[in-house]
């Protein structure tokens, strides 16, 4: 019985050790890579935390939230235009919330951090994590809510452009 359970534990510690091997060599490469002491030179400290550790920032603290203008989100990370303010609506829920992005030039991913599935919504360009996407957005558009962090996105207003 004993030899069982050994051999059944060695095999499972094997069988683990492999699986986190081949999830490192599925890692997608970005047109923009980076190394982390790069990432840190170049972006605030919150943009670093979003967009590199997929943090988040508190609720209503970002000042994108509260932006009217007319203009476009770009990544804070690589410049990558994201979002029109065209799509950009006030969901109540404290970040800056879209009811679609640039398709090209985001991804989508699953993300099981809070232990269920969530979408969550990268830069196709840098692999900056930008927030994630749910199913409670506007009905008479596309019913998404992209809640996306400020400290992930860059504005410029039409003006600029």
């Amino acid at each position: 019985m004993k030899k069982l359970a050994l051999i059944t534990l060695v095999t499972l510690f094997i069988s683990c050790k492999g699986n986190s091997q081949n999830s490192k060599e599925k890692e997608k490469s970005y047109p923009v890579t980076k190394t982390d002491e790069e990432w840190k030179a170049q972006l605030p400290e919150m943009a670093y935390y979003v967009l590199r550790q997929a943090g988040t920032e508190r609720a209503f603290s970002g000042p994108l939230n509260y932006n009217n203008e007319k203009g476009t989100y770009l990544c804070a990370g690589c410049q990558t235009p994201l979002y029109e303010s065209k799509y950009k609506y006030d969901s109540g829920s404290g970040w800056p919330s879209f009811d679609r992005g640039i398709d090209p030039n985001i991804e989508y991913d699953v993300d099981y951090k809070i232990g269920y599935a969530r979408t969550e919504v990268k830069c196709s360009t840098c692999g900056g994590h930008l927030g994630h996407v749910f199913n409670d957005g506007p009905r008479k558009t596309t019913g998404n809510r992209h809640c996306i962090n400020s400290a992930a996105l860059q504005f410029v207003s039409s003006d600029e452009e």
